[in-house]
């Protein structure tokens, strides 16, 4: 099993920055990826981005060039670096990722981003 524990989240304006963390109770070796998904009111979950076990990194379009995803193995712990945010970006964020063909979330982080 594995718990991930998101944190960083808040209220930011526009143009702002904001520094999310997931902690994972196994060690980031262990996972083949970590990865963020957010849920906006009313919309779908959707993909924000990942992190595979070499150290790779994907982003979906609407966030790229603007968040970035790095990973402190040691402490167990990817980040989320979210830069020149918008209100669009205002969303319940999780962090995800498997073991052993098994799926885990976190409980989220709720981002919001004023006009």
């Amino acid at each position: 099993q594995v718990q991930l524990v998101e944190s960083g989240g808040g209220l930011v304006q526009a143009g702002g920055s904001l520094r999310l963390s997931c902690v994972s109770s196994r060690s980031t070796f262990e996972l083949n990826y970590m990865a963020w998904y957010r849920q906006a009111p009313g919309k779908q979950r959707e993909f924000v981005g990942n992190i595979i076990r070499r150290g790779s990194t994907m982003y979906a379009d609407s966030v790229k060039g603007r968040f970035t995803i790095s990973r402190d193995n040691a402490e167990n712990t990817m980040y989320l670096q979210m830069n020149n945010l918008k209100p669009e970006d205002t969303a319940v964020y999780y962090c995800n990722t498997e073991l052993r063909f098994e799926n885990y979330w976190g409980q989220g982080t709720q981002v919001t981003v004023s006009s």
